[in-house]
């Protein structure tokens, strides 16, 4: 009798485990089909004499499909459509600048991040050298606007799309800090290296995009409980708005995207666990979780949201959020099923709401597809 008492629970746990196992394969096998016809659908709007995706002067679109082509689980669908890989990588190298950067018109730093990550996915000996000038291309974009090494300026140490938009802003920060995270980890120490960006400087911009009082002292700075450990685009400025605080004053709304933007830039900056800007930050998110919509933004940015969105929670490992009712979601399971019922049965996806280039089907498709790879791996 008490043989059978202590094995019942485990027996329920096996059971349970098992049932989980095979329901995470049931969604494997529908994310695998997704891909297969996203992909698929993605090559075949490729530049074929050029060798590009949309539009050439942002060499960041054909970025953006080439991890999502190299991506896909199955060497097999990779390796369909290597000629096409090669004649993107073969663009991309067209606009390597004189000064390291990779970029066309302009957005230099945004294209030439999302560029690196490309090039480093490829794990291709031959583009070291590009990839290297790029990493200093990047470095060297970080503001300091008296080039006395301080931190006087709202502005230094983050980074901007350059050109007219001078000033930083989160979302070019943290794809800055991807691709700089990613180069350490995937470039052999070569003399010259000593040159890398101020994590330190970064961070106390990303810092000051943050509604948290505590750490942060901009005039901004809301202390609405909704917008506490959420971020902002950038010091000043927020795409969702501003709240009027109890003394007058104008307070800026926290936004989805940006807020898991500036939980990617505290894991690019490997910052500790406990820290309270993180903690903060992870608080923001789960108690506003949800895969309908941009919290904050409605439609506006989704597929951006949904692509920041799985990359900053697989990588802080986390499988299951508490939401603000206190219910556990598998947002795993649900991010992906709210992305397979978005699709076009041909392949693409799109997004009804144009701002940010979100009604462009490559830019769009590129960022469902690698939302679903990272949960794809996840699993």
């Amino acid at each position: 009798m008490l043989i059978r008492s202590f094995c019942l629970p485990i027996v329920i746990l096996a059971f349970l485990a098992q049932a989980k196992a095979d329901q995470n394969l049931s969604l494997k096998l529908e994310i695998g089909r997704a891909l297969d016809k996203g992909v698929t659908w993605l090559n075949g709007e490729q530049n074929a004499s050029a060798g590009n995706w949309g539009e050439p002067e942002y060499p960041a679109l054909t970025g953006l499909a080439l991890r999502a082509t190299l991506g896909h689980p199955e060497p097999a669908m990779v390796g369909r459509f290597a000629k096409n890989q090669k004649a993107g990588f073969d663009f991309i190298l067209t606009k390597v600048q004189s000064d390291g950067g990779i970029y066309g018109k302009g957005l230099a730093s945004y294209n030439t991040s999302i560029c690196m990550m490309a090039l480093l996915q490829a794990k291709d000996d031959k583009f070291e050298d590009v990839v290297r000038k790029a990493r200093k291309f990047l470095i060297n974009q970080q503001s300091d606007f008296d080039k006395k090494g301080e931190m006087d300026n709202t502005f230094d140490g983050g980074i901007g799309y350059g050109a007219r938009w001078a000033h930083s802003d989160l979302s070019n920060t943290h794809l800055a800090m991807e691709a700089l995270f990613y180069a350490k980890r995937s470039l052999k120490p070569k003399e010259g290296d000593a040159l890398d960006l101020d994590w330190d400087a970064a961070i106390a911009f990303v810092q000051k995009c943050q509604n948290l009082p505590k750490t942060n002292k901009e005039k901004w700075v809301s202390k609405h409980e909704d917008d506490r450990g959420g971020f902002v685009y950038f010091p000043g400025s927020s795409m969702a708005g501003e709240r009027e605080a109890a003394n007058g004053s104008k307070a800026l709304r926290s936004y989805g995207s940006m807020s898991y933007a500036g939980l990617l830039s505290f894991i690019y900056a490997e910052m500790k666990e406990g820290d309270p800007r993180l903690v903060a930050a992870l608080d923001w998110l789960k108690s506003h979780y949800t895969v309908e919509e941009n919290p904050g933004m409605g439609q506006q940015g989704l597929y951006y949201y949904y692509h920041t969105m799985a990359k900053a929670l697989t990588l802080s490992g986390i499988k299951e959020i508490k939401d603000a009712s206190g219910k556990k979601r598998d947002w795993r399971r649900e991010l992906a099923l709210e992305i397979l019922n978005q699709q076009n049965p041909k392949g693409f996806w799109l997004n009804e709401n144009g701002r940010w280039w979100e009604r462009d089907p490559v830019l769009v498709t590129s960022y469902a597809l690698l939302a679903l790879e990272r949960v794809y791996y996840s699993l």
